[in-house]
């Protein structure tokens, strides 16, 4: 699909990035941060802001934020003629814009959508008219068939399964040398997703078991990506032993003073972590195919998160340190 030159000089820009971004050892950095101009001027260095740190904090989440973006697009760029799974992996913010629309489409300040050039699909200068926003586009046909009466929870995971199955299908039209690592991370992405949402949707929205097996991503003839979630469903949320054994158990939070109640956040933190180390793992693995791609894109997404979480913790007081035992983060 692409000569080997464009492919190399891919892989070289793709680790000059990653040798200045805060993944592998780079994270220990962090931890002795205690002030968010002090990330600040770590991450953004001669571009730092000299603002009142209330006013700083909203304006270096948007900067964190382009600055993944950036360094996403500037890899796939590469690309005269990218497959649709790289283009798909890009739109993956924008999945994450339209959600963000749904959301606060009565807010008076537009929020800040991704500019993805010429990946863009939703016509975000059209907000807060979210019909003119998405018309023919894929988010189209999940908006208007929604179910206006179950709220924002169920538009989410409509368009989480419609990006997956996009993205499954994009995956399965690369050669098998090309999606090795993508494939196995992805289906470990949609498994821990599963299990992650199905215990969200039980603690925050005191859904049954039958109503969260609706909303779960389903790839047709793909039932293992289901079954981990599944399982756990009928798991007792506040009793840690009834879920020993369970194959996500190293996922959930552990027991402090013999009290113990299902955790959604400190298990979503966990899969995150464990889906980082897997890239991190296979970013270097075969240099010239796509997988190193992939594994990039995920890597600068996983530390978007991971310096926006850090700066909101900064923000109300917390140190580095403080921030990575809460998140359990092993740098």
């Amino acid at each position: 699909m692409f000569h080997s030159g464009e492919r190399a000089y891919v892989y070289a820009k793709a680790c000059g990035i990653i040798g200045k971004s805060f993944v592998g050892r780079r994270i220990a950095a962090l931890k002795p941060l205690s002030r968010l101009s002090e990330l600040d001027r770590l991450v953004f260095s001669g571009a730092a802001r000299e603002l009142p740190e209330r006013e700083l904090l909203p304006d270096l989440e948007r900067r964190l934020f382009r600055r993944s973006v950036n360094a996403v697009l500037s890899i796939v760029n590469c690309f005269s003629n990218p497959p649709e799974f790289l283009v798909l992996l890009v739109r993956n913010y924008e999945y994450a814009d339209i959600k963000t629309a749904l959301a606060g489409g009565n807010e008076t300040e537009k929020p800040a959508f991704a500019d993805l050039g010429r990946f863009a699909t939703a016509r975000f200068d059209k907000w807060p008219d979210i019909e003119a926003m998405i018309r023919g586009t894929d988010f189209e046909e999940v908006y208007k068939n929604r179910d206006k009466t179950a709220g924002i929870a169920a538009v989410e995971t409509a368009l989480d399964k419609q990006y997956y199955r996009l993205l499954w299908n994009a995956l399965f039209k690369l050669k098998k040398n090309d999606r090795r690592a993508a494939e196995r991370i992805i289906r470990e992405e949609i498994t821990l997703r599963n299990a992650s949402w199905a215990l969200r949707l039980r603690v925050y929205y005191e859904m049954d078991a039958g109503e969260v097996k609706k909303r779960l991503v389903d790839i047709p003839g793909h039932d293992e990506l289901l079954k981990d979630a599944v399982a756990a469903l009928d798991f007792p949320l506040d009793s840690r032993r009834e879920w020993e054994g369970w194959k996500l158990e190293g996922c959930l939070n552990g027991e402090t003073g013999g009290i113990w109640r299902a955790d959604p956040r400190s298990f979503q933190n966990a899969a995150a972590e464990r889906l980082y180390a897997l890239a991190l793992r296979n970013f270097r693995r075969r240099p010239l195919s796509l997988d190193t791609v992939f594994c990039f894109i995920k890597l600068k997404q996983f530390e978007e998160d991971l310096l926006t979480s850090g700066a909101e913790g900064l923000g109300i007081g917390m140190s580095g340190r403080e921030f990575f035992d809460l998140l359990e983060i092993n740098s």
